[in-house]
């Protein structure tokens, strides 16, 4: 009888937890569908120069999926295709990336409060290596911002390869 009682709370937890968890999901990935557009800051690698970038993207949502695509240029010396396609399963996230230009990378990570924190497994080495991080954030009602981080293969610090500030169209 007890094993029953304690079967039927956890039952009942479980769904009025996870239906929570599922309903604040679906809410965000809904605030971050639209148009945006901003300014930010590529480098190509982890020692070469930061470029300014203006860039674009277009974010569709469902209640467990997230696509970006976008593109951001450079005075006519960078102008790459960006994507990223990430499914939902609670608060962890899982998907693919196009950008870096080595091929399809995967990510995996979780929400936490206001921005999906993703590990990045490249294609190909980048940097020395294939892993990295991405971030991307929701900045109040109208921003958010994407970031990647790599370790420099020289010194094994962090160094932000990307910070891309959007704002809603």
């Amino acid at each position: 009888m007890k094993n029953a009682l304690a079967m039927s709370v956890a039952v009942v937890s479980l769904a009025l937890f996870g239906g929570s968890a599922h309903a604040d999901e679906i809410g965000f990935l809904k605030s971050l569908q639209g148009s945006w557009s901003g300014k930010g800051t590529v480098k190509v690698r982890t020692n070469s120069r930061a470029m300014n970038v203006a860039c674009n993207f277009k974010s569709n949502t469902t209640a467990n999926s997230l696509s970006l695509n976008g593109r951001c240029k450079s005075l006519a010396v960078f102008s790459r295709a960006i994507s990223a396609d990430l499914t939902s399963n609670g608060s962890a996230y899982s998907g693919s990336y196009v950008g870096a230009g080595t091929g399809t990378a995967n990510l995996g990570g979780r929400r936490k409060g206001d921005a999906i924190n993703l590990g990045i497994t490249w294609a190909k080495p980048v940097n020395g290596d294939r892993r990295a991080q991405m971030t991307i954030e929701k900045i109040g009602d109208l921003g958010m911002r994407l970031t990647t981080v790599d370790k420099d293969p020289k010194t094994g610090k962090a160094v932000v390869t990307s910070q891309i500030n959007l704002r809603r169209n």
